[in-house]
């Protein structure tokens, strides 16, 4: 559901892990009264009285008739209606890109350099893009992290979207060992240990989102080894099952950061020459 919001300019006045409250995405309002519970995924709004899933919510927004939602989603690729039924030879509605982007440049903004720096990556802005968009009439700025479909995952101390289709991002270096990741801050973290493990470059995917993992179904098979470094959570658990049954080269490499959320995480609070990294590189 943040995934829909988002896509629509609707970014949240404040949020938990449990929950996102949002000003009224139907209506014009001064006070957030649409709250979204990220736990089981749905909404209510509480000016109207009303709730729903995310179909419920598009029918409304879109003022349509289900099979037009469930069409318009599969162009979109929101994950979070994939394997959902599409009727096909639907009309599609041609509704408006909700952003613009002003400008692609390097990193050079101090408060995204500060933030970088914080996390601890400050050093591996050659796979970053200072990204300045407008939406719904406001200006904003952040890090943006470019995916195969041409997107950015954009991020900042205060926001965490996505400009463009969700996709994963591919960096292909011709090796046959691929290291998978979560998100793109635990990718550069990596980055910035890789050459204390005594690890060689090799290709490399960041799913950007635990839930496009069906994207990479076909890659796995062409390595002779893969190294897993999901989050510490269920979702990343199911994560590393799925491809180990997949792939008997699949290692899960979160020894290295187990008592942490995930790589960044022990990044930010661990010694990156301490003894955890020299006995995950005797292993």
């Amino acid at each position: 559901m943040e995934e829909v919001l988002q896509n629509f300019g609707h970014l949240p006045t404040k949020q938990s892990e449990k929950e996102a409250w949002y000003l009224n995405p139907f209506a014009p309002e001064n006070h957030a009264s649409f709250k979204l519970n990220k736990r089981i995924n749905s909404w209510y709004l509480f000016s109207e009285g009303i709730g729903g899933n995310n179909i419920d919510f598009m029918k409304k927004y879109l003022n349509a008739p289900i099979s037009e939602v469930l069409v318009w989603a599969e162009k979109q690729n929101f994950s979070s209606f994939q394997n959902q039924r599409v009727v096909p030879n639907l009309k599609l509605r041609n509704l408006p890109k909700n952003y613009q982007i002003t400008e692609v440049k390097e990193i050079q903004h101090p408060a995204l350099v500060e933030y970088l720096q914080k996390r601890k990556v400050e050093n591996q802005i050659e796979f970053l893009k200072e990204i300045h968009y407008q939406m719904n009439d406001k200006n904003y700025f952040g890090i943006g992290f470019k995916n195969d479909s041409g997107g950015y995952e954009i991020r900042n101390a205060y926001s965490k979207i996505c400009l463009g289709k969700k996709d994963i991002s591919s960096i292909k270096n011709d090796s046959k060992s691929l290291r998978i990741f979560e998100g793109f801050f635990d990718f550069l973290s990596f980055k910035n240990i890789e050459n204390y493990l005594e690890k060689k470059p090799s290709d490399y995917i960041i799913l950007n989102s635990v839930s496009l993992l069906n994207k990479i179904n076909s890659a796995i098979g062409n390595y002779e080894n893969i190294e897993l470094y999901f989050d510490n959570d269920e979702a990343g658990n199911r994560a590393v099952k799925m491809i180990k049954n997949k792939s008997v080269n699949a290692e899960d490499c979160r020894v290295l950061y187990s008592n942490f959320k995930d790589l960044n995480d022990w990044l930010i609070h661990e010694d990156p020459l301490s003894e955890r990294v020299f006995s995950f590189k005797r292993r």
